[in-house]
């Protein structure tokens, strides 16, 4: 059950806006074979796609800071993020497992008021495909 749990706060730790590798301790897990995939894979999804909600409710409030000294995003580079997601809208929300992009993506969902419920629908499966293709891809290696 600890593996579960780790797995979890993994997953969850690396959608927020802290590093981290979840694939990493997913395929780990495979490796031991002490749970079956599909357990693994759903553990993954559910933590990461809550950890996006992190994203997700910062981004209700980043706005009113944006233009203080120390805002982490150049205005031009947030007006870049506002413009991607109000261009492809929620649908882009299916990348926010992507490395370097996916974490201002979930961040603009929330300053685009994006529903919770749709954030949560959209999100989770871009990042259930993920997990699905990382786990088939041990299982076709191994």
């Amino acid at each position: 059950m600890w593996e579960l749990i780790g797995l979890f706060w993994a997953a969850f730790l690396s959608a927020t806006i802290l590093p981290g590798s979840s694939e990493a301790a997913l395929l780990a897990l495979m490796a031991l074979g002490s749970w079956d995939t599909a357990t693994l894979v759903a553990v993954a999804t559910i933590g990461n796609t809550l950890g996006s909600v992190v994203n997700w409710w910062l981004g209700l409030f980043v706005e009113r800071w944006r233009d203080h000294p120390r805002f982490p995003v150049k205005p031009a580079e947030f007006e870049k993020y506002r413009a991607w997601y109000h261009r492809w809208g929620v649908w882009s929300l299916l990348a926010a497992w992507v490395p370097v992009i996916g974490d201002p993506l979930t961040v603009m969902a929330g300053v685009m008021r994006t529903p919770l419920w749709l954030f949560l629908i959209v999100t989770g499966a871009g990042k259930l495909a993920r997990y699905l293709v990382v786990a088939g891809a041990l299982k076709f290696v191994v």
